[in-house]
């Protein structure tokens, strides 16, 4: 893919040490890496490897130890707690295996708190209408979590994630729990959104199939990434 302009996010030599007592653990060994507009890039590696680490940190939700992490050009280690968060609600959806749905709410009432929160009330419901139909959900959206398929659940969440149109969308496992026909329709819905939107997408994924279907794929091992 030729690319000229900035990227949606960047980690520049990214180290991240967890410190209990006297013992320490190296999570990420000087992690670099660059996605643009509009890449889908999957990132691959064993379990313990960083994966998760990294997509926490790139979320805002922790801080490197040492190195940098730039999303829309804002470097978030230079951020507080709450500039973060608004950089995340703006900037940034996060799609998890187990969902990010609160469990007594029904699927449109989950989309319309993410931009409540994101102090965007107003269009919410509109907003998450149009979502959950854009994701072959409109017919579901009054039924809570416990009432959904699994892949039904993914997609709400997914909808939750893409609420405030973020420019980069970060996927932990996603189609993990899911069977492979599931699994592909989440998968095909998100390409399809990337296509009409420019949507940025950074998949942790376990599946072969999935990772080699991405733009790029990622290898990171002992908390070091490698581009395949």
């Amino acid at each position: 893919m030729a690319v000229t302009e900035a990227p949606v996010a960047e980690v520049v030599d990214v180290f991240k040490v967890y410190r209990e007592g006297e013992a320490e653990t190296v999570a990420l060994r000087g992690a670099s890496l660059q996605l643009h507009a509009g890449e889908f890039v999957s990132l691959v590696g064993p379990s313990g490897s960083g994966k998760s680490t990294l997509l926490s940190i790139m979320a805002g939700l922790s801080l490197p130890t040492a190195g940098r992490v730039l999303v829309g050009g804002r470097d978030l280690s230079r951020l507080d707690e709450a500039e973060r968060a608004a950089v995340r609600s703006e900037k940034v959806g996060l799609v998890f295996q187990r969902g990010n749905l609160v469990p007594f709410l029904s699927a449109e009432e989950n989309v319309a708190l993410a931009l409540e929160i994101a102090g965007r009330p107003r269009g919410a419901i509109a907003r998450a209408r149009e979502l959950l139909d854009v994701l072959g959900l409109d017919g579901r959206r009054r039924q809570r979590p416990n009432q959904l398929s699994g892949g039904e659940a993914q997609r709400a969440g997914i909808a939750v994630a893409l609420a405030n149109r973020p420019d980069l969308l970060l996927g932990d496992e996603i189609t993990g729990e899911l069977d492979s026909e599931s699994a592909a329709q989440v998968m095909e819905l998100l390409l399809r959104l990337r296509r009409e939107t420019g949507l940025t997408l950074l998949v942790v994924t376990h599946n072969p199939a999935l990772a080699a279907s991405a733009d790029r794929q990622l290898v990171i091992t002992d908390g070091r990434i490698d581009t395949r």
